[in-house]
């Protein structure tokens, strides 16, 4: 999946340099996008008494500053590493670039019961996500 976006006055220092912590919440932003894009109610999974799906591992590395007004396109690559665990990998260009990597972000992400905060498998909707190919 592509997800397109400007980086906005509010997401960067004082130099007008994306703040670090903030190319992170844009790469969230694009899963975000990803899920709705597979027709999942965001309030609905977020709010899911069956699964919890948080974030055990994030980590960016940047090529080049990001500025205010970029336009860049972040493209999304969802891999399943376990029965209960997937990861995203996040490669952000400038737009008017897009064969220029500015930035690269990984999250890593585990399906629990939220009740009793265990491990279990993935929940249909993201497996169809991480398998499209395969009948659920």
């Amino acid at each position: 999946m592509v997800y397109t976006r400007t980086v906005y006055f509010s997401e960067t220092d004082a130099a007008g340099v994306v703040y670090f912590a903030q190319m992170m919440s844009m790469c969230h932003q694009a899963y975000e996008a990803a899920l709705i894009n597979l027709g999942i109610d965001l309030k609905t999974f977020v709010n899911n008494p069956d699964f919890a799906i948080p974030i055990v591992h994030a980590s960016m590395d940047y090529r080049q500053p990001i500025y205010c007004g970029d336009r860049i396109v972040i493209n999304l690559s969802p891999q399943q590493l376990s029965l209960d665990t997937f990861q995203i990998e996040y490669q952000i260009c400038l737009a008017d670039q897009p064969q220029s990597l500015i930035a690269q972000g990984i999250t890593k992400h585990i399906s629990i019961n939220p009740s009793t905060r265990q491990r279990q498998p993935l929940p249909p909707p993201i497996q169809q996500w991480l398998n499209p190919r395969q009948i659920q």
